[in-house]
């Protein structure tokens, strides 16, 4: 499970901002205990704030750093593409990434500072039995091992001013490596687009319809989207269908199938989904187009969601309230904070603006973002909004609509009215 993750001088984000999933509130049954680390782990984290303060750029950080441990052995021979803080010292500093997580029991942190033409410094420690230990660090052309890890010294040979030494570690198979990669790995990014052509593609998770296409009790495979993982699943053709059936009553089942488009070149076969709705007199199977476009988008959403609950990963989700319904918002909530539904505690951890969520939400789960004058992006957790503990009992919603807690639009109609010609 995610502990915490920190960013410094990335997009409007030039001071370090953390985001935290340990538990202010223990007592309630959504919290996760850790043994070992002594705390309680969240489900959920939603962040809040007003258009352009820097919500977006917290799921993109998370999103850079596990696209950076994919891609930078293959991908970055010529340059690193980080995105620092565009005004005043930002294009002069390096980025800062730090990670941590608990895996089986053990704590893990991971930590990269790095520009566009080289990774300055890098290390990955676990804290067995509470002591901490460095599996692998690395400043400049320097890298230590832990003793006893000579099955990834290899990577000191294949190391290069512009590659992760992690991108290069996990390929051993040591799992004290591949453990922690493999977790980062299988996080999923949703709602999210490419920021530029040359930089990271946002790629998110493999379409739901894999989990309809196989039946109960058939092979293992690849859990969809968690390929470079190595994440195995067995289909649930009926958990995928009774999640469909929470957006739309009248599905009763699902059709995978083939159907012959005209080409120039001759006629090609193309696979298709249907949802198959029922009547009081019948059933019909209806084109995927024709649907509404709650019910497509949360079809979509099936895959990436069954997926991190039976990973027990991370799924980043920007503008949740942009693609779902108040209503199935709520119910992907649920999902995450049931034990029932989510007994291996996969987070989610998600940006809106739909301030109905609050209703739903704990206030250690709230976190708020402001952009000040100079256009760095500020992250706070609403539990101790201001250094001033929030009340467990406080009426979120209500509060944060009359800005108790700060992190709303500053709506100023003077510049459009002048521009009108309506005041002078």
């Amino acid at each position: 499970m995610l502990i915490r993750f920190e960013t410094a001088n990335f997009r409007s984000m030039l001071d370090p901002v953390e985001l935290s999933m340990v538990a202010v509130d223990r007592d309630r049954a959504e919290a996760h205990p850790v043994p070992n680390l002594g705390e309680s782990l969240l489900p959920v984290a939603a962040i809040f704030g007003p258009n352009a303060s820097g919500k977006s750029n917290v799921i993109a950080a998370i999103t850079w750093l596990r696209v950076a441990v994919r891609e930078s052995l293959r991908m970055w021979d010529d340059e690193i593409p980080v995105e620092p803080f565009a005004f005043g010292e930002g294009p002069g500093r390096p980025s800062e990434f730090t990670i941590e997580s608990v895996i089986s029991g053990v704590r893990f942190e991971y930590m990269v500072e790095l520009d566009r033409q080289a990774v300055r410094y890098e290390a990955l420690l676990h804290y067995p039995e509470k002591k901490r230990r460095r599996i692998f660090e690395r400043e400049g052309s320097q890298f230590k091992l832990q003793r006893g890890l000579g099955s990834i010294s290899g990577t000191r040979n294949l190391l290069t001013p512009r590659t992760l030494a992690l991108s290069i570690a996990r390929r051993f198979d040591e799992p004290v490596v591949s453990d922690f990669a493999d977790w980062l790995l299988a996080a999923q990014t949703l709602g999210l687009p490419p920021r530029r052509p040359r930089g990271p593609q946002y790629r998110t998770a493999r379409s739901t319809m894999r989990w309809f296409e196989e039946e109960p009790g058939g092979d293992q495979m690849p859990l969809p989207g968690l390929e470079e993982a190595g994440v195995l699943f067995q289909a649930d053709r009926a958990q995928a269908l009774a999640l469909l059936r929470l957006a739309d009553l009248g599905i009763d089942d699902v059709l995978i199938d083939q159907y012959v488009v005209a080409h120039p070149d001759g006629p090609r076969t193309q696979r298709r989904v249907r949802l198959v709705h029922r009547t009081a007199n019948e059933k019909a199977p209806l084109d995927f187009a024709a649907e509404s476009e709650g019910t497509r988008t949360w079809f979509h959403l099936i895959g990436p969601v069954l997926a991190a609950l039976k990973a027990g990963s991370v799924l980043l989700f920007d503008e949740l309230d942009a693609s779902l319904h108040p209503t199935l918002s709520m119910q992907l909530l649920r999902l995450f904070h049931d034990p029932d539904t989510n007994p291996k505690g996969a987070q989610l951890v998600f940006t809106s603006h739909d301030t109905t969520l609050l209703n739903h939400l704990n206030r250690d789960e709230v976190w708020l973002t402001e952009k000040a004058e100079d256009a760095v992006t500020r992250l706070g957790a609403l539990a101790e909004y201001a250094g001033e503990r929030v009340r467990k009992s406080q009426n979120l919603e209500k509060a944060y609509l009359h800005g108790r807690f700060g992190a709303l639009p500053d709506v100023d109609r003077t510049e459009f009215l002048r521009a009108r010609g309506l005041i002078g």
